[in-house]
């Protein structure tokens, strides 16, 4: 009987891992960055790209150096990013970059919502819609 009731905590045991990896799976892992939280006034920053064009998770992402600050551009989800030409390796680490788009509401966060990237004479426009 002991056996039967050990076997049985097992599988509820299993069977509660399951259910919790199911219902984490259905959360996604990086928060998705939606324009709530941003100023609504245009914002325009040039640096110095610090860490590359990164296509995974909810939103691309990139780093620039100005000023001795380095700020957090969010760039559109990965897809979108990609099909306006803006991929991993496109902009060398250390190239004058422009993100245009939108500060993040809270002036301690060095963080841009960025609508386009302009590199070499190039423009990336990850949010052709904002215009």
């Amino acid at each position: 009987m002991q056996q039967q009731t050990s076997g049985i905590r097992r599988a509820l045991r299993r069977g509660g891992v399951l259910v919790v990896g199911v219902l984490l799976s259905l959360v996604p892992l990086n928060a998705h960055h939606g324009w709530d939280g941003y100023l609504d006034a245009e914002f325009d920053l040039t640096g110095t790209l610090e860490v590359p064009v990164n296509v995974r998770g909810a939103h691309a992402s990139m780093k620039i150096r100005s000023a001795d600050q380095v700020w957090d551009a969010v760039l559109a989800p990965p897809a979108r990013t990609i099909s306006a030409g803006l991929k991993e390796g496109v902009i060398p680490v250390g190239s004058q970059v422009t993100a245009h788009g939108h500060r993040h509401s809270d002036p301690k966060r060095l963080e841009i919502k960025t609508e386009r990237v302009t590199w070499n004479g190039r423009v990336f426009n990850v949010y052709p819609d904002r215009r």
